[in-house]
């Protein structure tokens, strides 16, 4: 027998239906309706917030507070200059080549080329930014370094 969507059933019990408080002592949670004698719990309009600690300080606000993240702040995808080792002399590489080679993985605000590995190809390499020894390496290597915006 197949499987199909219309044949499909919940396991036995695991549907139920939901009680219905307030509905007269013999429903069997009428009167308080499951909610206690009294305090602020048992009024209507409470509303019951998941950091409460009964009136103790809240573990929020007693645990420390530490550094600053900033909310400006740009994460590059790195690229080290040993990787573009794997392209042609005087191919031109750009942030969409890196991405479909699949040298640049991941989200980011754009590619930064990075200085690990030696290059020998002459390449023009266009990216968002550069560190100082990746632009020494790849201009040593007789390439160029072109900046460009993400």
């Amino acid at each position: 027998m197949s499987m199909n969507l219309h044949s499909l059933k919940s396991t036995p019990g695991a549907r139920k239906p939901r009680m219905r408080v307030g509905r007269g002592e013999s429903s069997g949670k009428g009167r308080t309706a499951g909610k206690g004698n009294k305090g602020q719990m048992s009024r209507s309009g409470h509303k019951h917030k998941p950091t409460f600690e009964g009136g103790q300080m809240r573990l929020v606000r007693r645990i420390p507070k530490m550094g600053f993240t900033n909310p400006a702040h740009k994460q590059f995808i790195p690229v080290n200059v040993g990787d573009l080792a794997q392209f042609e002399a005087g191919t031109e590489v750009t942030p969409v080549m890196l991405r479909a080679v699949g040298l640049a993985k991941g989200n980011g605000f754009g590619v930064k080329i990075l200085g690990d590995g030696d290059l020998t190809v002459k390449l023009t390499v266009k990216a968002n930014a550069f560190s100082a020894g990746a632009k020494a390496k790849i201009e040593a290597a007789g390439g160029a370094c072109e900046v460009v915006k993400p």
